[in-house]
């Protein structure tokens, strides 16, 4: 299997680079690829429409390509766990009973501890006054 995803690996990477490539050699808004080697306009290289056919048609199968490579990597990838399995598993949640205030210090302002009576209250920050 991982030869396969090497082979993938290497076809991804020529798809890539000739893609790169053909879109760079695409004509731009009213320019054409012999213009910018000092051509005149009817003088270009894959004549006067047949540049524009071939440039795009090649575009259009190598994005091609570039996809289905891209999906293929994803599936044949040799290690398969994901960044979500490094994380530490979540730890499991107390049940009721065992988060009730079992000290007085613990129990909150107002309300009577375990012995009955009423704990302490609890200091709260006054507003300051400017």
């Amino acid at each position: 299997m991982t030869v396969l995803y090497y082979v993938v690996l290497i076809l991804h990477i020529i798809a890539c680079l000739f893609l790169i490539g053909v879109v760079l050699l695409q004509q731009g808004k009213g320019q054409d690829l012999a213009s910018a080697f000092g051509g005149g306009g009817t003088q270009t290289a894959f004549g006067p429409r047949g540049s524009a056919n071939v440039l795009s048609r090649a575009t259009t199968i190598l994005a091609g390509l570039f996809m289905v490579t891209s999906l293929c990597l994803t599936v044949l990838k040799p290690g398969s766990s994901s960044v979500l399995d490094q994380l530490p598993a979540p730890a499991a949640s107390p049940s009721p009973v065992a988060s009730a205030p079992a000290s007085p210090e613990a129990a909150p302002s107002g309300e009577a501890t375990p012995s009955g009576s009423p704990a302490p209250p609890s200091p709260v920050a006054s507003p300051v006054a400017q």
